[in-house]
């Protein structure tokens, strides 16, 4: 079992449902996590600001503020990686969900191991991210877009733009491979963490969010083109 180190930051869990809370709290704890837990989104948004936090574990369906007000409000000042609890089959709220800035989601009723391996991956790519040296990943430049890796700041043709972590990540593997084809596998392997599942459209809707942010070229072209059935291509201007 690969335990968290004791200086990790502790996850968030924002969920009205105070027993699943409870057992997943133990749970976690037990898989070398720190826990915090939340039982209403308006606190939860709160500690979520705080961003003293690695992850944050949000429901969707709470009374009051939801998940996805929550996320809204969350995306406007945090960038803190967020995993999304939704109903099972919903894919809907899913979609939604990645769409306002989530990283990654879990229908319910989930296995608690699979929720552990995925908080594990956000953090192997937070501390990878900590750890590059500056000569090893060095400022990548395609265009008008400007990546550094270091500072973890994206700009174009000079403004800043505001990217989620699975973002910055994904835009650094199509960047660092411009010109070249990289497969869902691949992006779903070294951005999330994990093999990508046959019907899962989380690189898909990154993507989407992505070519939003970053816009066209100058000239009218696509940034990021898609290859049908295998993956994604960073185009040069």
């Amino acid at each position: 079992m690969e335990a968290s180190s004791a200086s990790e930051q502790p996850v968030l869990l924002i969920d009205d449902d105070e027993e699943l809370g409870e057992l997943l709290s133990r749970f976690l704890r037990k898989e070398g996590f720190a826990i915090e837990v939340v039982a209403d989104g308006v606190n939860g948004l709160t500690r979520a600001r705080d961003s003293q936090h690695s992850a944050v574990i949000l429901d969707v369906m709470m009374p009051g503020m939801n998940g996805f007000d929550l996320l809204r409000e969350l995306r406007k000042s945090s960038n803190v990686p967020v995993i999304m609890l939704t109903a099972r089959g919903q894919d809907i709220d899913r979609i939604v969900g990645l769409e306002m800035g989530a990283d990654d989601y879990l229908g319910k009723p989930f296995n608690p191991r699979e929720l552990a391996a995925r908080l594990r991956a956000i953090q192997r790519r937070l501390r990878v991210q900590a750890a590059g040296a500056p000569d090893a990943r060095p400022l990548l430049r395609v265009g008008d877009i400007e990546l550094n890796p270091r500072a973890r700041l994206v700009k174009r043709a000079g403004d800043q733009l505001a990217l989620t972590s699975i973002e910055f990540a994904l835009l650094e593997i199509l960047m660092r491979a411009a010109g070249q084809v990289v497969s869902r596998e691949e992006l779903s392997t070294q951005g999330l963490g994990r093999r990508l599942s046959y019907s899962d459209r989380s690189i898909d809707v990154h993507v989407s969010n992505l070519r939003k942010k970053l816009g066209l070229y100058p000239a009218g072209g696509e940034r990021i083109k898609t290859v049908r059935g295998f993956g994604y291509q960073y185009a040069g201007p």
